[in-house]
């Protein structure tokens, strides 16, 4: 007599491959254009070198994507990207043990606004959608030193989002 259990083991198998066979990685849906022109970023803020590694940042972020190819200019563009950095702030989170009127450790927003234009059609796809990231920076080393070394993650970290608000499907 033949018993079941390796047969229904066998089976549970195949239908396990065979529910698997067409995953994909990834969103699924490809953006609505194929290239990209990433205006340089506007700082609205007090903090001078956060245009450069945001840019950086930004252009990094998509061309480790793969899905949108970058441009060097708006007329060569499908669809063109304009950020705006509008806010930086601290919040003291955590106060030292020896002294409770001292921070030790600091949360640093970095907050932005988007806009995507098709430049096909003219068309806004969106307008001014608020896109923030937070990073949490202890001041052991010093408070500056700290923000200054936070900033170029805190930078990745934003860029990472709006890849993700420009290139996922709205």
């Amino acid at each position: 007599m033949i018993s079941r259990f390796p047969v229904f083991c066998l089976l549970a198998v195949a239908l396990g491959l065979a529910g698997c066979s067409h995953y994909q990685l990834g969103t699924g849906a490809a953006p609505a254009f194929a290239t990209l022109y990433v205006t340089p970023v506007a700082n609205q803020t007090l903090l001078p070198q956060a245009q450069s590694i945001v840019s950086t940042q930004l252009r990094e972020a998509f061309s480790t994507d793969g899905r949108v190819t970058l441009v060097n200019s708006a007329a060569e563009a499908d669809a063109t990207l304009t950020v705006v950095i509008h806010e930086y702030h601290r919040e003291a989170v955590a106060a030292r043990s020896d002294d409770t009127g001292l921070a030790r450790k600091f949360t640093l927003t970095l907050g932005t606004t988007c806009t995507l234009r098709d430049n096909r059609s003219g068309k806004v796809l969106f307008a001014d959608r608020a896109v923030a990231a937070h990073r949490d920076a202890f001041t052991d080393s010093g408070q500056l030193q700290s923000e200054y070394q936070a900033l170029p993650l805190l930078a990745a970290a934003l860029a990472q989002k709006v890849a993700h608000t420009v290139l996922d499907t709205w």
